[in-house]
């Protein structure tokens, strides 16, 4: 696995990186990708929804042309004030943020030389950028902004309320552990549950739409392949770092001391166990099955051990001495793999599908069974706390996706039924 982009780039040359690469994590690169995969997809989704008339512009009048205020070069010189003291701090303790940079961003340590410099920097191009824009006397104008010119404030706004919601449902789903460490536990850069970052942007962007007069149906149909797509990209983050995020164990293949893997015997597997439970505790709680890969198929689509993983999960790697030494002891279902490729079928589906859709919401209702069925299956094989309802026993994830499936299916009847009622009008 590579867990940052300094390990990434010692293993693909075999040569060593500078230390500050290590702040560049790999799967906030994958989320950025995805972000932006997003915010292309939306665009054009909301450029082609304004070309057939269902979208439309919006107009305000701004006064250009004033010198710049006092106000504003306060707010210059905070924001810098702020952004100099992390970054300054970051690039002068690379070795202390690396391992959790998020972590460190939301800590009260930072330079305040680097906040000085900061905060005179931003003022002086506050101070330039309005010198350039004074007019001899001030004007008003008035501006068009059309729909898709808002994609990236509309991915910035799902985005944050994303993140806050995917961790307010993260620590649900481990209240334990959540108890334990609340601040630590908010504010890591692990931890995150994918459905509570879309409800909660979903309730956000509802209440955006409808201050920027933009239909929020239509918004749900234009969003609908870019999440999917952003979905299957950040899954792949999570492979490539190591995030924790993997399949219950494949015991068919056992980890040898240096970190690779050797097709194992049925009763391997308790010997592992036995000799692994004291340093690796979830190897007597989570669940395994024997399974080999068929000859057809590469083993790793099998089981993977996430060697060298970002949450220096399991045991440790003879003679490693680098960051990363963990490693699973046993082969587990590299189920991120999965989710991917599922994705990107359902994604080319859904872009498919997206100019036959005659009624709104009638992409999103299908975006909604699809995803919500896709998460539903893979969780038989992940690895998730269960809840204890009596004769069942769901994840977090499984009640979210029938939860996500049967509102789509009420959605595609409703939709069905109001072009009945249309037609027969």
């Amino acid at each position: 696995m590579y867990p940052d982009f300094q390990y990434l780039l010692q293993s693909l040359t075999g040569t060593d990186m500078p230390e500050w690469l290590s702040i560049f994590k790999t799967f906030g690169f994958f989320v950025a990708m995805a972000f932006l995969a997003a915010a292309w997809t939306l665009s054009l989704e909301l450029k082609r929804k304004e070309a057939l008339g269902l979208l439309h512009p919006t107009f305000s009048t701004i006064e250009v042309g004033k010198p710049v205020t006092k106000s504003e070069l306060i707010w210059s010189f905070v924001s810098g004030l702020l952004i100099g003291f992390k970054v300054g701090g970051i690039f002068g303790h690379i070795a202390e943020v690396s391992p959790d940079p998020l972590g460190y961003v939301f800590s009260m340590k930072g330079s305040y030389l680097g906040a000085v410099i900061g905060g005179i920097i931003l003022m002086n191009l506050k101070l330039a950028e309005k010198k350039k824009q004074q007019l001899p006397k001030p004007e008003l104008r008035k501006v068009t902004t059309h729909p898709h010119q808002r994609a990236l404030e509309i991915l910035l706004i799902a985005a944050v309320s994303g993140m806050a919601g995917a961790k307010i449902f993260n620590a649900f789903e481990t209240w334990d552990q959540f108890l334990q460490d609340p601040i630590g536990n908010l504010f890591s850069s692990s931890g995150l549950t994918f459905y509570g970052g879309l409800i909660v942007a979903t309730i956000s962007l509802y209440f955006y739409s409808r201050k920027h007069n933009i239909k929020f149906v239509h918004l749900c149909d234009a969003a609908a392949p870019g999440l999917i797509l952003a979905y299957g990209l950040g899954r792949l983050g999570c492979h490539f770092a190591g995030d924790g995020d993997w399949g219950i164990f494949n015991s068919a293949y056992i980890t040898n001391p240096d970190g690779t893997l050797h097709l194992a015997m049925q009763s391997e597997f308790a010997e592992v166990a036995a000799r692994v439970s004291a340093r690796y505790k979830d190897i007597l709680t989570i669940p395994h099955i024997y399974a080999p890969a068929p000859s057809w198929l590469p083993d790793w689509l099998y089981g993977m051990n996430y060697a060298h993983n970002v949450n220096h999960d399991g045991v440790l790697i003879q003679g490693c001495t680098g960051s990363y030494c963990g490693v699973l002891p046993v082969s587990v279902f590299p189920t991120p793999i999965y989710e991917f490729a599922a994705c990107m079928v359902l994604f080319g589906i859904l872009w498919a599908l997206r100019t036959r859709m005659k009624y709104p919401l009638q992409l999103f209702g299908i975006y909604l069974i699809m995803n919500g069925l896709e998460r539903f299956f893979v969780e038989k094989i992940r690895v998730n706390f269960k809840y204890d309802l009596g004769f069942i026993h769901p994840t977090q994830a499984e009640i979210i996706s029938t939860v996500l499936v049967i509102t789509g299916l009420i959605m595609l009847l409703w939709v069905r039924k109001k072009s009945q009622e249309q037609q027969e009008a």
